[in-house]
């Protein structure tokens, strides 16, 4: 017991004990800290810490509560200061005050456990534009999100990938400014509200993985900046390089990578979210960042103390907690950013993968079909890592993806009419190769309801397309139930197996062969279509026997602006032919996924 109490006390920020609180802060070149709140009346001298010889000072106040709000007063020669832990689980606002929280929750019912990572399907959301809210101009939030999770469940998605909940400047974000790295953003609802939301997912079987960013903290609303008193160069003093390594394509804010504190304070953030929240995984913003100082490849601006605390982060976490995964968003085409600590590498499970999403969404959005890139396709097919597919994400939008001068793919596709034949062809094209090709497949939300125009975060998702788009999202519900094997039918998808059968260049057509360990249920052939007419597709089939159509995108069923092309089951009788050789005709801007059986 006696350990127990004496590693809380050695804990950063506010940790609640049976004899009051613990404060504990890191301010090397202070001269004086106390901590103020509701709980003295913020009175500074009330409570003065007392410092210790690694420049950090601590102190138990009984009369401290839960509930409580509170500072840090830091004097430094004629400086003043006063600070929001850097530490706190819970905040007022961005530049309010720390709350004391007790983030204790029963677990006990949580039995969630993240599929392997080959059966992954993630849905990227924003809880701030997901929902609806129950406060007009405001975001939404997490209890808005949880009452749209039925629909996600219903969708077939098994993982939610959430874009940065981290307490940020304002109420409106895409989350990548965060202001404070251990308190839940106040305007989605605080720590309870996203613990709530872990739970409400896990019980519907879907994972979630949250987005952190440790390439640069802010820029705004940043208690962290010159948090003792202490620069150099006019930067950001004891939490931030102070020379050339500052400088981010997001301002002079850099995290020191080299400072054990500050190493420290980072690896227990990421570990805080698997442990107190039970996420099921980290997705880290633009690596790149953290590795390398410009992103330019020069090796004088590389950071090893970078590349050296994500390797330890990414190990500690596959260690501690197994079954649950890293992805990185480096978009380098690295593998060493998903090989193994052990072998040099920085340890992630996945990267997203800048070889699928920019030539397929380049190959739908081009306007005329003679200008498609088949070798593009060809090539976004087979890339890998480590000659692992399932270490990339691969996708067709995301967050960056459809803002930043991009839109949503219908509305690159035609900008005037988003939703009229060509946005919902090419479009849903695009994403079956999601669905299908080796790799984690992703959306982004609202991508199957086609969604339009750019993601802002301070306009929310257009419901009434749900209901305008009944067909659309069943094929999204289709492809989904295709992926994951759901009618036992195409195992395949789920495997590493690739072989391309047939491309034509001049046609735009294409067939690859998908497997996991080959047989029946198991074999897959996909054919696609990229040109605006029906297609003649000669092909050798894998091996002689049924070969089941199990999804024609083309098919009214999913809108009523499609052709419908009739495509009939493909029978090869090795007693009747020597080559498994047939021809298939396959609808405009079409799909189509075949499955073996046994049975004639």
């Amino acid at each position: 017991m006696a350990e127990a109490v004496m590693e809380q006390v050695q804990a950063m920020g506010a940790v609640v004990l049976e004899s009051g609180v613990s404060f504990r802060v890191w301010a090397p070149n202070a001269q004086f800290v106390s901590v103020v709140g509701t709980f003295n009346n913020w009175d500074e001298l009330a409570n003065p810490l007392e410092q210790s010889d690694d420049g950090k000072w601590s102190l138990i106040v009984p009369e401290a509560r839960i509930g409580d709000e509170y500072r840090y007063l830091i004097r430094n020669a004629d400086k003043k200061i006063s600070r929001i832990d850097p530490y706190t689980r819970q905040v007022t606002n961005s530049v309010g005050n720390g709350v004391i929280a007790n983030l204790t929750f029963d677990w006990s019912q949580d039995t969630f456990q993240l599929p392997p990572i080959n059966e992954l399907v993630i849905y990227e959301m924003h809880i701030g534009t997901f929902g609806k809210s129950e406060d007009d101009g405001m975001p939404s939030t997490f209890q808005s999100a949880i009452a749209d999770l039925d629909y996600l469940q219903k969708l077939g998605i098994n993982c939610i990938e959430i874009m940065p909940i981290a307490e940020f400047a304002g109420d409106y974000s895409w989350g990548y400014n965060p202001a404070h790295l251990f308190a839940v953003e106040t305007a989605y609802g605080g720590p309870q509200a996203f613990q709530d939301f872990i739970i409400e997912a896990h019980r519907r079987g879907i994972g979630v993985i949250l987005d952190v960013v440790y390439n640069h903290f802010g820029p705004s609303d940043i208690d962290l900046w010159q948090f003792d008193g202490w620069s150099e160069n006019g930067m950001g003093g004891i939490y931030f390089y102070n020379d050339w390594r500052a400088e981010t394509p997001w301002g002079q804010t850099r995290p020191d990578y080299g400072r054990h504190e500050v190493r420290q304070m980072i690896y227990e953030n990421a570990r805080m979210w698997l442990e107190e929240y039970h996420v099921d995984g980290l997705r880290m913003d633009m690596t790149l960042f953290i590795r390398h100082v410009s992103g330019s490849g020069d090796p004088g601006q590389e950071l090893p103390d970078g590349w050296s605390l994500i390797q330890w982060i990414n190990k500690d976490l596959h260690e501690m907690f197994p079954g649950k995964i890293t992805i990185a968003e480096d978009l380098q085409n690295n593998d060493f950013l998903t090989k193994p600590v052990n072998q040099g590498g920085a340890g992630y499970s996945a990267q997203w993968d800048a070889r699928f999403v920019h030539p397929i969404r380049e190959v739908a959005i081009i306007p005329e079909d003679d200008d498609r890139n088949m070798d593009a396709i060809k090539n976004a097919l087979l890339a890998n890592y480590n000659l692992n597919p399932f270490q990339r994400v691969i996708y067709t939008e995301s967050h960056d993806e459809v803002a930043n001068g991009k839109a949503r793919v219908t509305s690159e596709v035609m900008v005037d009419d988003p939703q009229n034949y060509f946005a919902l062809k090419r479009s849903t094209l695009a994403a079956g190769l999601v669905f299908t090709a080796p790799g984690i497949p992703m959306i982004f939300q609202g991508q199957e309801f086609l969604e339009d125009e750019w993601f802002r975060d301070n306009i929310p998702l257009d419901w009434d397309k749900a209901e305008n788009y009944p067909g659309i999202i069943q094929m999204y519900r289709d492809l989904i139930s295709l992926r994951l094997n759901h009618q036992g039918q195409s195992k395949g998808l789920i495997g590493s197996g690739i072989e391309i059968l047939h491309q034509d260049n001049d046609q735009k057509t294409m067939a690859f062969h998908r497997w996991y360990e080959h047989g029946q249920g198991d074999d897959v052939v996909v054919v696609l279509n990229f040109k605006n007419k029906v297609a003649e597709v000669p092909l050798r089939m894998p091996t002689h026997g049924h070969w089941k159509c199990l999804f024609n995108s083309d098919a009214k069923v999913y809108s009523k602006k499609f052709p419908g092309t009739h495509v009939e089951d493909v029978l090869l009788d090795s007693q009747q032919t020597a080559e498994p050789q047939t021809t298939l005709s396959i609808g405009p801007y079409t799909m189509l996924v075949f499955g073996w059986h046994l049975d004639q």
